[in-house]
Formats: C-alpha cells, structure tokens, sequence
C-alpha cells in the first residue's frame, strides 16, 4: 500500500487519572467525524509496545472508553493504545481496500509521531471492528508490510461473509416482513454491495475480502495467520438470541470464529485460541443485558496475553 502524506488538523490533550493522557487527532482539516483517533499515552513512563483497538459499526472512540477498561489498563502497563475513526468513517465495513489503506496508513503515521519503530505492536477490535483487524493482520503477512503485528484479537467479530449473507436472508425468509431487525436487511444490502454481487455470482470476491472462508478449502486466508497468535472472545448465549432476536446458531459470529480457529489449529498455529464467556456481556451505561458486547473481555487477561507473546 502506498503511503500518503497526513495533516494534523487539531490536538487536544487532556490528563485523565491513573498516570495516562488522552490526546484526541483529527487527520482531515474538513472532516471532524472521520479520519481520526484518540491516543490513550501512558505518562510518565516509556512506551513498550502500541496497540490499535477498532470499534464496531458505528464506530466510537468514546464509546470503547466507556465500554470497556482495556484502553487505560493497557496503558498503565505502557501500551500506548490508538482508538481510530478510518476515513471510511463510522460506518465502516473494515474488510474492504479503502478501510485497510486507511489503517495501514493511520499505523504508519502513528509509528512515526511517538517514535515507536521497532516496538511491539498489536491490533484488535469488537465486532467489525475485529474483522478490519483480522484483515490487517492477514495482509500484513502476504503483503509483507513493515509493520505486522505481534498479536492479533477480536471480540466476536463476523469473519465468513459468505455464511453472514446467507445467514441473513435465511433470518428474512424464517421471519414475519415486519419482524425483522433492520440491521439484518441492511447487511444484505451492504454485503452485496461491497462483494460488487451475491455467493452465487461472485464468490472470488466473498473469498478474497473476507478474513476467513468456511467453504474456501484451499485457505487462502487463514494460511497467512499460521505463525501469528491470535484469540478470539466470544459469548454464544443462545438462548438470549434465540429469545431475544429470534436468531440460532447459523447466524451468529462464533460459527466463524470456532471454525477458523480450528483450521489455524489444524495448521499447526498452536497460539490460536477461542475464549468463550458466561454472563459477562452488558453495555453501558445502565448495564443493559447482550453477549455482543466489550465487557465480555477480561481486561487483565488479554493485556497480560498480548504482552507474553514474543
């Protein structure tokens, strides 16, 4: 991917506790909503390692501070960690060339300015926000990219576009017209845009852009993550979806995950792992009940997991 030359419109940086300042950097002098991020910097002490974590659709770097504590504990550990809104905006699809070379050069730009070259970096992120982090890393092993990271993770994040699309029509053909969830309609809209077609008349495309491919035997993909750990996080609590949303097993995201991390396994990646959790899933504020969520991370455990890699 080629590099290309950033402008730093705004720097805000505030101190907040616990030994960290945030410093919040708008890349576009025209647009406030997108092409930014927020540096959680640990203070007073030396940066070890950086971490990108990418939010979910509609993407908030305010959000993941206040839904989970890994920004600031990761920091207190001397990550400096980069919450980034791509170009392609909140809305973003993560998969795709535009979100990718935003990413890529958002990483460079930030290797740069702290001065982090040769330090340890790692990526990851929530719910699509996780596939952009899966792709980066699958790219930066095939396309040899200067950066790579150590280790990469995602919090329950669609990987197999293929089985999502056929997923979500099977959720409108099952359901009553006006039952079913937008967000299911849109996601067929939008897959069917970003594949440029559907399974049946473009399934290069679905096997080319997506970070795992369940009926891809030769693996194009998951090949590229042999030698790299990477853990997924997920809660499958059937029973709330199913009662719920009115969704089974076939639309869920941990049919991807368990099923890649299986084939890395297979492969011999003995650092490929799936974290499952119990009840850990509420979203702020007012603690609301849903297994797609931050807090299913154990903050300690991930930081003290990214760290170990070596």
């Amino acid at each position: 991917m080629k590099t290309t030359a950033i402008l730093i419109l705004t720097v805000l940086v505030s101190t907040i506790s616990f030994g960290q300042k945030l410093e919040i950097v708008y890349l576009d002098s025209k647009d406030s909503t997108a092409n930014m991020y927020i540096a959680v910097i640990p203070e007073n002490r030396q940066i070890k390692a950086f971490m990108f974590l990418l939010d979910g659709f509609g993407a908030s770097p305010q959000d993941v501070l206040l839904q989970t504590e890994l920004p600031r504990y990761a920091a207190r550990q001397g990550v400096l960690v980069i919450l980034p809104i791509l170009k392609t905006g909140p809305l973003y699809f993560g998969v795709d060339s535009a979100s990718q070379q935003s990413l890529y050069n958002q990483i460079e730009n930030i290797s740069i300015k702290y001065g982090l070259h040769g330090k340890d970096f790692y990526i990851g992120g929530f719910s699509i926000g996780g596939s952009c982090a899966v792709k980066y890393a699958e790219l930066a092993v095939k396309k040899n990219y200067p950066i790579k990271p150590k280790a990469v993770f995602a919090v329950d994040p669609p990987l197999d576009w293929e089985r999502s699309y056929n997923a979500a029509k099977r959720v409108v053909r099952l359901s009553v017209p006006m039952q079913v969830n937008d967000e299911v309609t849109y996601m067929i809209g939008r897959i069917e845009k970003e594949m440029k077609g559907t399974p049946e008349t473009a399934l290069e495309n679905f096997y080319n852009i997506s970070p795992y491919s369940f009926s891809d035997t030769t693996q194009r993909a998951v090949k590229t993550l042999i030698r790299t750990p990477i853990m997924f996080i997920t809660e499958p609590d059937i029973q709330w979806w199913l009662g719920q949303r009115g969704y089974d097993y076939s639309y869920l995201n941990v049919t991807d995950q368990a099923a890649m991390i299986n084939e890395l396994q297979k492969l011999g990646n003995s650092k490929a792992i799936l974290i499952t959790t119990t009840n850990k899933g509420y979203r702020r504020p007012g603690n609301k009940r849903h297994p797609h969520s931050w807090s299913i991370v154990d903050t300690i455990e991930l930081t003290n997991w990214l760290l170990s890699q070596k």
